[in-house]
């Protein structure tokens, strides 16, 4: 048997950054988007008796899909051994949370040939990395806690984004710390304030507030790597309605909001591919993206 599954790069919309817990990581209230922009993950049953096998080409170091299905194993997952090999198109270190991704489309594969409970499911993406849960059902989500706490929405008004990745990879711990350098986090209340204000806004269809298409990581990114505030300033003068560092960065998005957003920033794109020749262009995508066939 094999299986076929795309694994979708997110956005973050909203990025709220409040102070760190217990655990080390930081309390938030962020708006996850996933993309068009996929990795491709391919499974292949194999021989009993063998080993799982997890090639990811052109990526060096432990990689997170690998980390996936032993945590399934680990838990007493009894499904065949697989071979997973993972076409990259994510860029890698870029802050769209490619690793969260294949992460959890691996999840979604080892699911497809011998299902599991869910809810050891969401425990072990939420043991992998913040990112992880909000990537098992691909679609606009809000993310609390440290991002693993995942309520899922409807889609927005049409609208697409022209991907600026850059050629530096930035640490997302690093990014965390600078942000910390850079300003105070925001108390729980103002937290609880970005929540609601972000939860009323995701009605289905609308258009996603200005104001609130914000990044508390942005500063820190383009503190790191000045070039993420060049992107900022080409994706505007290209007729962005909002452009915004994803996530941690490096990777910088411009959003075009309207009927023919997806035309219109292909031909912004096409100019900005002079000074950006890896510009792309990428669609919302929701849950049926993500789901796995028989190839």
């Amino acid at each position: 048997m094999r299986l076929r599954v795309q694994a979708p790069a997110k956005v973050n919309l909203s990025l709220f950054l409040g102070a760190i817990r217990e655990d080390g990581r930081h309390r938030l209230v962020t708006v996850f988007e996933s993309l068009s922009l996929a990795d491709t993950l391919e499974l292949e049953v194999l021989q009993a008796g063998a080993a799982d096998q997890v090639v990811c080409p052109g990526v060096e170091g432990e990689n997170l899909a690998a980390r996936a299905l032993a945590a399934l194993r680990a838990r007493g997952w009894d499904g065949p051994p697989v071979r997973l090999l993972i076409e990259k198109q994510i860029p890698v270190a870029a802050g769209m949370a490619g690793g969260s991704a294949d992460a959890a489309a691996a999840l979604r594969l080892a699911m497809a040939i011998a299902p599991g409970r869910a809810e050891e499911v969401d425990l072990i993406a939420a043991q992998l990395g913040a990112d992880v849960p909000s990537q098992l059902l691909p679609g606009v989500s809000i993310g609390t806690g440290a991002g693993e706490l995942v309520e899922r929405f409807e889609p927005l008004a049409e609208h697409a984004f022209v991907v600026l990745a850059s050629e530096f990879e930035l640490s997302t711990p690093d990014v965390f710390r600078e942000a910390d350098r850079l300003a105070p986090p925001r108390s729980d209340a103002q937290l609880a304030r970005a929540y609601l204000d972000v939860a009323g806004s995701l009605t289905p269809g609308a258009r996603f507030p200005d104001e609130l298409i914000l990044n508390d990581l942005e500063p820190a990114a383009v503190s790191l790597c000045p070039g993420c505030a060049d992107a900022l300033a080409a994706l505007r003068a290209a007729g962005a309605d909002n452009a915004i560092v994803s996530g941690s960065g490096p990777t910088v998005v411009g959003i075009w909001w309207g009927r023919g957003a997806a035309e219109s920033a292909e031909l912004a794109a096409v100019g900005l591919r002079e000074s950006y020749p890896r510009a792309v262009v990428a669609t919302p995508v929701a849950a049926a993206f993500g789901a796995p066939a028989l190839i």
